[in-house]
């Protein structure tokens, strides 16, 4: 696996393979070993550009390329990634800390995302709209935006690059990604890797491995992305909201998350146990979906809480390379303080720990809190990793207006005997997403993906991704004359 890593080290830039030319290097570790996987030389300003450039110059000749032409990339890239789905699990395994479990729910979605961009490649369609003036006919094109710049994390770093980078390339688009610095082959180069091996014309698709503070904000303010799409925390995508704005640019920003899953009285408290184990500890809680809080009411309190800690005692932290190991670690020795962090300051606040996780390294074992005060701001703020709050409620008023008490608002779920109690719940909740008696975990590749508030601008998935990745042109035909008052 370290020479799989060491092949994919380096920038991709205009179709070629090649190492930075910055002053320093990303060391890329495996989070639960610190084995050195890689040593990445930066990409400076200037290759940035270079990249940008790129993607301009083969993006006129592609957009238009037919798109049956264009469909045919994305088919053979989705044969590939079935056809690596071992070594690109096992890339995912050492480079970020996934479990097995989770590296095959990435790839399973990422593999979801790239059929639906065989389809994208012809969704692209045109309207004749009727003029209210004699004789003219009005033509509404969609037109691919030219080229886009992707900035991916480090969660779910193959999904979430392929999830930008594969619809803007599908509808006629140059594209330059920039992957996270803790996940720069998983979420950047070996994405490179697949669409080179697949077919796609050079230039096309560029990886610039760098950091901000090599670059700055040049990779939002280069005058050739018309977009710029960003997966990240709500406080760099305000930044990247403010530059794009100032220089007219569209951002789709998908943001971070304070999702709740709530648990009604009259709701399965068996089922909604196993939902809210899986919505909060799935990989390790680093999602922006995650159900940062659990809210129960009081009528089911006891046997819930009693029945959710003893699933939590179960989940096995440790190797991620070990099937059954549940919690492996979170990506880097800041975000386990920070987890520590959290967990100290609710005890500080009053609350209880009704599981305590320990700590080694990067390994975070998962903890349990009740009792922390309503004005606590660890309930109104993302919690990226193994902790959960337990917080008690009295009938649903008080629900919806706990589950609203905070700037996020991304998903979140509810759990009821009555499915269309849950729905008039949901349609109560200031968040893009919600499900009625499910996890709060889900992305499926044609339904609008996106938040409200904090949690991002814009939508992604289907349909959306042609608001994201076209632009639409107004060509109008006069058949006859028209009339001119002077």
């Amino acid at each position: 696996m370290s020479s799989y890593f060491t092949d994919l080290a380096q920038q991709y830039i205009d179709g070629e393979w090649r190492p930075g030319t910055g002053s320093w290097d990303i060391i890329d570790f495996n989070p639960y070993d610190d084995e050195k996987l890689a040593s990445i030389t930066i990409a400076t300003v200037d290759e940035v550009d270079q990249a940008y450039r790129a993607a301009a110059r083969a993006q006129k000749e592609w957009a238009d390329t037919n798109p049956y032409a264009r469909r045919a990339v994305f088919e053979k890239a989705l044969r590939l990634v079935e056809e690596r789905e071992e070594e690109i699990a096992g890339a995912i395994v050492a480079e970020l800390g996934g479990t097995r479990l989770k590296a095959a729910f990435e790839l399973h979605l990422a593999k979801e995302f790239l059929r639906e961009s065989v389809h994208l490649a012809l969704a692209p369609e045109g309207r004749i709209l009727p003029s209210p003036v004699d004789g003219k006919e009005n033509r509404v094109y969609r037109e691919p935006v030219g080229v886009v710049g992707v900035i991916s994390p480090f969660n779910f770093p193959f999904l979430l690059s392929l999830k930008s980078v594969a619809p803007a390339l599908a509808l006629g688009n140059g594209v330059v990604l920039k992957p996270h610095q803790n996940t720069p082959v998983v979420g950047g180069s070996l994405v490179a890797k697949i669409f080179e091996d697949a077919g796609l014309p050079p230039g096309l698709l560029n990886v610039v491995i760098t950091d901000i503070a090599e670059i700055g904000d040049a990779f939002l303010e280069h005058p050739i992305p018309k977009v710029i799409s960003f997966t990240g925390s709500d406080e760099v995508g305000r930044h990247v909201a403010t530059v794009c704005a100032s220089l007219f640019k569209r951002a789709v920003l998908e943001l971070g998350g304070n999702s709740a899953l709530v648990v009604l009285d009259d709701a399965d408290v068996d089922y909604a146990v196993d939902a809210a184990v899986f919505s909060r500890y799935v990989h390790q809680g680093q999602v922006c979906m995650a159900a940062n809080r659990i809210l129960v009411d009081r009528a089911v309190a006891d046997e819930f809480t009693e029945k959710f800690v003893a699933k939590v005692r179960t989940l096995k932290a440790g190797d991620p390379r070990d099937p059954e190991t549940v919690i492996g670690p979170v990506i880097n020795s800041r975000q386990a303080d920070a987890l520590t962090g959290v967990v100290e300051q609710a005890l500080a606040e009053g609350a209880t720990a009704l599981v305590h996780g320990g700590r080694s390294d990067n390994l975070v074992e998962p903890s349990v809190v009740t009792g922390l005060p309503a004005d606590s701001a660890l309930l109104r703020q993302e919690v990226f990793g193994p902790v959960a709050f337990l917080v008690p409620f009295d009938g649903e008023e008080e629900a919806v207006r706990l589950v609203n008490d905070t700037p996020y608002g991304l998903s979140g779920a509810v759990h009821t005997g009555d499915v269309e109690r849950g729905v008039r719940f949901a349609k109560r909740i200031d968040t893009g997403m919600f499900h009625v008696n499910d996890g709060t975990v889900h992305d499926e590749p044609i339904v609008p993906f996106g938040g409200e508030k904090h949690s991002g601008v814009g939508r992604l998935n289907g349909d959306t991704m042609l608001d994201a990745f076209t632009s639409t042109k107004w060509i109008s035909v006069q058949h006859g004359r028209s009339g001119f008052p002077f």
